[in-house]
């Protein structure tokens, strides 16, 4: 991961009272009939698996032994034959979220839905939990799940020089992490620009707030050095891929927050050619995810117009 600068000062945060964050951050309390929305993600998710075609389970671990490395898994949706004429089809990797402490790939199959039809193969990647493991080690699972993609390349038949990273809330915290990484020091044989884009959701990228979140705070037992690290709002891109946000109208302030901080701080990224922010009036936290799997949605579109996907 990349060398991480000391934390910026606090007086960027909107409030100091440890309630104020609560209220924000608690999504399923913000949305009453969450379990409808994630009852549509498991549905439209199961259509994708029942299409067939897709390979379940590959582990991305690196060989050494660990108590965690069966959790290290993701599922493969190659790009349907004949969608891209002559070429290996880009890759998008999705990292899910759930606050690095629930949820599953098999809850976001539904990434899927759309994206193999237009010609791009899709990873969702499984991941450890807190507390059983920090946010840290989470990270570094998500950096081994990319390396081993890029390795991967021939024999699943994706082009591992067009390699994008998405996630929705935390998982678009760790997917603009994986452009803050210095690929060259997780392995010799990596590109420096081994992220071509960046597609973060919803996405938290200042984590002071869930630090002072009590309801998150007793599972992630997060450090303000570990904020100070792991904040890719106050940290460096490693290169000026370009980098595409949404978040619901609907979502609190917070959110809205989380996403501005990301833009400005990451302003050469947000200006690059495919760059994006995609307004998203009418969704909050949990129906924004319906937009990745139609064909027509903007977050779509955005997102194929990144990977220059007609």
């Amino acid at each position: 991961m990349s060398d991480l600068p000391s934390f910026a000062s606090l007086a960027h945060l909107p409030s100091q009272d440890p309630a104020f964050f609560d209220v924000q951050y608690n999504n399923r309390a913000r949305v009453p009939d969450n379990a409808i929305h994630m009852a549509r993600w498991a549905a439209l998710s199961r259509q994708v698996r029942e299409r067939g075609g897709w390979l379940e389970d590959l582990s991305y671990a690196d060989g050494e032994p660990g108590p965690y490395r069966e959790d290290e898994r993701l599922d493969y949706f190659p790009a349907e034959p004949g969608a891209v004429a002559g070429q290996a089809a880009p890759l998008l990797v999705f990292l899910h979220g759930g606050y690095w402490r629930a949820l599953d790939k098999r809850d976001h199959s539904l990434v899927a839905g759309a994206l193999p039809r237009c010609g791009v193969s899709v990873a969702v990647v499984n991941y450890s939990l807190c507390p059983a493991v920090t946010v840290e080690t989470i990270l570094l699972q998500a950096v081994r799940s990319v390396a081993w993609l890029y390795r991967a390349a021939d024999r699943l038949g994706h082009d591992g020089s067009r390699i994008f990273v998405a996630g929705h809330s935390v998982g678009g915290h760790m997917a603009a992490m994986m452009l803050t990484t210095l690929w060259p020091r997780v392995g010799s044989d990596l590109p420096a620009d081994l992220v071509k884009g960046v597609v973060s959701v919803s996405g938290l990228h200042d984590l002071e707030p869930l630090r002072r979140a009590a309801f998150l705070q007793i599972d992630l037992k997060l450090s303000e050095s570990d904020v100070a690290r792991l904040s890719p709002a106050f940290l460096p891109p490693a290169t000026d891929a370009p980098l595409v946000t949404a978040v619901g109208g609907l979502e609190p302030e917070e959110y809205q927050r989380q996403t501005d901080l990301l833009r400005a701080g990451w302003a050469a990224n947000a200006a690059a050619p495919g760059a994006a922010h995609v307004p998203m009036p009418g969704r909050h936290h949990f129906n924004v995810m319906d937009d990745f799997a139609e064909t027509d949605s903007p977050l779509l579109r955005a997102v194929l117009r990144m990977m220059d996907v007609a």
